[in-house]
């Protein structure tokens, strides 16, 4: 079978593919994001707490994606191809990942910026929001985006348990001996993760309008 025979065969299982792969990434990404703020507050505000969290994230990053997906099934009681297992996984990577990011990005707000909030009677909650937040927009972003696609390229391990995803193909290629599967999988991850990365990188822009454009030299 030729390689344009097999895409045209296979070209809805492709797309299905694509979408749980998408929706794999993604999600697990809004989750540790919404998980890694506040932590990432508590160390940047607690400096005794700091090395203990970004500590604890190391440790949790070290742990192979593998490794994890076959042992939560055990903790959260589902199924061993639940995709429950891989967005609850990825989440935590991505707020092991994140949560540092978080606390530096803060770290990084100039004090004078905090001094004249809190001047002009900002509330505690206020500042973070309207102040500290907005300034460390570009470094969290540029967490974010590592984590993106960090995400897009762990899914693909979740193929090994049966979880469908693009990985899906590199299995398919593999043990048919055939590697138009394979070159597809990996051509469409990266066209996600290409995507991801585009998607953030204009947020962080548009989250912070007063940021210089960058001109091409």
């Amino acid at each position: 079978m030729s390689a344009s025979e097999w895409l045209s065969d296979n070209l809805g299982e492709i797309t299905d593919l694509v979408g749980w792969h998408l929706w794999l990434s993604v999600l697990p990404l809004v989750i540790g994001l919404a998980a890694a703020l506040p932590l990432g507050w508590l160390a940047h505000r607690s400096r005794g707490l700091y090395p203990l969290l970004v500590a604890l994230a190391g440790l949790v990053y070290t742990v192979p994606s593998l490794a994890l997906f076959i042992l939560l099934p055990k903790v959260l009681g589902t199924r061993i191809l639940d995709p429950v297992n891989v967005v609850v996984a990825l989440s935590v990577y991505t707020v092991a990942l994140m949560m540092r990011v978080v606390a530096d990005g803060l770290a990084a707000v100039p004090a004078e910026a905090v001094q004249s909030a809190h001047a002009m009677g900002y509330l505690p909650r206020q500042r973070l929001l309207r102040i500290e937040l907005p300034i460390a927009v570009p470094v969290i972003t540029a967490g974010l985006r590592v984590a993106a696609v960090s995400n897009v390229s762990l899914v693909s391990m979740a193929a090994l348990l049966g979880v469908p995803q693009l990985g899906t193909l590199f299995t398919q290629g593999f043990q048919l001996h055939f590697y138009t599967p394979i070159v597809t999988g990996v051509v469409l991850s990266l066209v996600i993760a290409l995507l991801l990365d585009g998607l953030i990188l204009l947020a962080g822009h548009a989250l912070t309008p007063w940021q210089p454009e960058r001109t091409a030299r």
